[in-house]
């Protein structure tokens, strides 16, 4: 999953992630990669709340790495988001977003309860 995004992402028009090195797209592993992030990624701001909301209920369950790599990749996708808004109104609503994706990923990491930070 890190190969593909140190080779590079972009968003397209249709708001779908691409690889920018089209001999990693064209390959199994990437477009398996492909499918989960735009499969399994919410695309908007309630969804992805939401997504968050559901993941700290579940927290006293340990995680599966798909369900792993699905929190990275949310997390990653609303930093692009928060950095790419146009209005300062909706930048502090996907870093809140962010902000708590870090929350859960760090809890996963360490096993602490970072939540009330959020």
């Amino acid at each position: 999953m890190f190969e593909f995004l140190l080779g590079g992402v972009e968003i397209d028009q249709d708001n779908n992630i691409v690889l920018l090195d089209k001999e990693m797209a064209s390959m199994r592993p990437g477009r398996a990669f492909l499918a989960q992030i735009n499969d399994n990624i919410p695309r908007s701001l309630s969804p992805m709340v939401q997504m968050v909301d559901t993941l700290k209920s579940q927290r006293k369950r340990p995680m599966t790495q798909a369900q792993f790599e699905t929190l990275v990749l949310s997390l990653v996708y609303s930093a692009h988001q928060a950095w790419h808004q146009e209005t300062k109104e909706e930048q502090e609503r996907w870093g809140g977003v962010l902000l708590q994706l870090v929350n859960v990923t760090v809890h996963e990491l360490r096993g602490n309860d970072l939540y009330s930070y959020a």
